[in-house]
């Protein structure tokens, strides 16, 4: 079972449908829509700021959400995939956005709906990624602009597949050889 950590009078609200894997760490002011997923490794420290995340979100193996105390909060829209090992820290998640493997997403750092940020990509503190924007590296800058249609497509999709990979581990396992 995942840690949850009530902490300075907040306890973390979890909505109907999530998976939290079982090494997942919640903690404090953290509030999370329907049909998130949060897994293995993964910690989001609501301990000196809010965290809210929407619905549908998966936030993949070894990521860590935190904030700035009384400066940044973290909002995450709809539909948004957070790759594997990714850092945000303090920043605005737009509905159905990508945020690549690996990646590190700074204090005020703002991600428009449907944009991508490519793997590896550090987006600076106060950057403005606009919609359906892809930015990449570090420091992270604009690569193109990404078909509306295309991006939602693709965003949607990963995140029905985690939701879809967290039913499984809802399934009794077969125990024979």
């Amino acid at each position: 079972m995942a840690l949850i950590i009530p902490l300075r009078g907040f306890t973390p609200q979890i909505g109907d449908d999530c998976f939290l894997a079982e090494n997942a760490t919640i903690i404090g002011d953290v509030v999370m829509g329907q049909g998130c997923s949060v897994w293995f490794n993964t910690v989001l420290r609501g301990d000196v700021n809010s965290i809210r995340i929407g619905d549908r979100v998966n936030i993949q193996d070894g990521s860590v959400l935190h904030t700035l105390y009384q400066k940044s909060t973290i909002e995450i829209g709809n539909d948004v995939s957070v790759g594997h090992n990714v850092t945000i820290h303090g920043a605005k998640i737009h509905d159905l956005a990508l945020i690549g493997m690996g990646s590190v997403v700074m204090d005020d750092a703002e991600v428009g709906e449907g944009a991508i940020v490519a793997a590896g990509a550090v987006v600076l503190s106060r950057t403005k990624i606009g919609p359906n924007e892809l930015w990449g590296g570090a420091p992270a800058k604009f690569i193109k602009m990404v078909d509306p249609a295309q991006s939602r497509e693709i965003n949607q999709k990963i995140a029905h597949n985690y939701l879809m990979y967290s039913k499984w581990y809802d399934e009794p396992q077969n125990t024979e050889k």
